[in-house]
């Protein structure tokens, strides 16, 4: 048996971080098995499905690199389909014509309370022939009144429905739109998808679609409802969380191998290992050790992991994913500066995201036109300026531009001048980065190339001489 399993997404929003976990568990576990994934767009509540959305969770699932086998298939282009089993439904009598109004089903459920009973569809209309005029029916499929139906889940173990407290789902309403629970059950049927993977808030919904797809004469797929994700609060995970959408912790700097990482382990664990590549999460994924309990959102680990990936990323990889956080700063033409490459291998080792390192790399190809003021009052001033002139003298004159020769070359200055290294050292980092921190100096002075370091020298020169005036 190939195992196929699939991501079905409602285009009423973002990918949001629950649903990202829930894809990548799934696409984990078609991985795992050699098996393949399928991207499912459930688009059929249509007040409330949007294109915008659905580019949302496309963008979204590109970003985090979740490639699908097949698809995306769009439900609302599948109602042909739909009708037609709605149709071969009706025709074996396990489905009937319900045209109950709303008065009458109020009535029905106040009765059953009042009586201390649970709310449900009392059946009225299971043996009704005759329409009523001037109501347009829903149609209803016909549950089993006795015995249990019971879903075997893989996370949450056997969990056992009565059938007689399942009453008459509704499987198309009055106009004749299908509704979710009937055409999730036709298109997995369809799509030969071996298990489903989603929210634990969904298998309340498996009994009933277990019912229709044994009508049908159909296997069920094997389930696995995963727990949510709580805010740090313990709280459902929601706006006030901050990024909750997938995109937005891409528009933030995060890349996707961390916040993927991370999802990994909400929920699941393997040993204590905390950081896993893709490859290692394939191997070691199985969807049965997921636990039961709702798991933590916490920002922190996750910046961690981030920094961790960025660390360890390809420096060349990494270079392209920089590109727009770059040019987000004015620094879109890297024509004439140094390789990004090559300052990206420097700024590994201390940025947590893209929008840090972007920011501290910014000075490598936009000259600072100004200078951060706690950091020029303390270092570009009249005590300073005998250093920098020396800087400039001294640097003007040297021709091996290589990190280790400039290295040289600071620390026999500050012996010269019989000062400290940071004397030497940030007053010229001030002059090349506009503030007194950046990668080591030497690196910074080799990636710069000579005559741009000259030329902020001579800039932090007629800075100092501005304000002395």
């Amino acid at each position: 048996m190939t195992v196929r399993t699939r991501f079905a997404p409602s285009p009423t929003g973002y990918l949001h971080i629950g649903g990202a976990r829930t894809a990548l568990y799934s696409w984990l576990h078609a991985r795992h098995h050699g098996g393949q994934f399928v991207l499912r767009i459930e688009d059929t509540d249509l007040e409330r499905s949007t294109p915008e959305s659905v580019q949302a969770i496309l963008e979204g699932m590109d970003w985090l690199e979740l490639n699908w086998d097949e698809g995306p298939y769009y439900q609302t282009q599948r109602f042909d389909r739909y009708r037609e089993v709605i149709q071969a439904l009706l025709a074996e009598n396990k489905a009937y014509r319900c045209y109950c109004t709303k008065e009458e089903l109020e009535q029905m459920r106040e009765g059953q309370r009042a009586r201390g009973e649970k709310p449900r569809y009392s059946g009225l209309c299971r043996d009704r022939h005759a329409p009523r005029e001037g109501v347009e029916p829903v149609i209803r499929f016909r549950s089993p009144d006795e015995g249990e139906t019971v879903v075997d889940d893989l996370i949450h173990g056997r969990v056992v429905f009565r059938n007689s407290e399942l009453d008459d789902l509704i499987i198309a309403r009055g106009d004749g739109t299908p509704t979710y629970n009937f055409t999730v059950v036709v298109d997995d049927w369809d799509m030969a998808i071996t298990h489903v993977i989603r929210g634990d808030d969904h298998l309340n919904n498996t009994p009933r679609q277990i019912q229709i797809l044994q009508a049908l004469g159909a296997t069920p797929p094997t389930y696995a409802h995963v727990p949510m994700i709580l805010g740090p609060d313990k709280q459902k995970m929601s706006k006030r969380h901050g990024a909750v959408s997938v995109v937005q912790y891409r528009d933030e700097g995060y890349l996707p191998e961390a916040l993927l990482n991370y999802l990994v382990r909400l929920g699941w664990s393997h040993g204590d290992q905390e950081v896993f590549s893709m490859a290692e999460m394939i191997e070691y994924f199985r969807i049965e050790n997921v636990n039961k309990a709702a798991s933590v959102f916490n920002p922190e680990k996750l910046l961690w992991l981030n920094a961790h990936h960025i660390k360890h990323a390809d420096p060349a990889r990494l270079a392209e994913r920089l590109r727009p956080f770059l040019a987000r700063l004015g620094a879109g033409n890297l024509d004439g500066g140094p390789d990004l490459v090559e300052v990206v291998r420097i700024q590994q080792e201390r940025a947590r995201t893209l929008v840090e390192m972007a920011e501290n790399s910014r000075f490598f190809y936009l000259a600072p036109t100004e200078y951060e003021p706690k950091d020029a009052a303390k270092h570009l001033n009249s005590e300073a300026l005998p250093v920098i002139e020396a800087l400039r003298e001294r640097l003007g004159q040297q021709d091996d531009w290589r990190p280790e020769s400039l290295h040289e070359q600071i620390n026999a200055l500050a012996e010269y001048l019989q000062v400290k290294l940071g004397k030497v050292a940030q007053p010229l980092r001030v002059a090349l980065a506009g503030r007194a921190v950046s990668p080591p100096i030497d690196m910074t002075l080799s990636l710069l190339g000579k005559a741009e370091t000259l030329a902020r020298l001579d800039q932090a020169l007629h800075h100092i001489g501005s304000t002395a005036d």
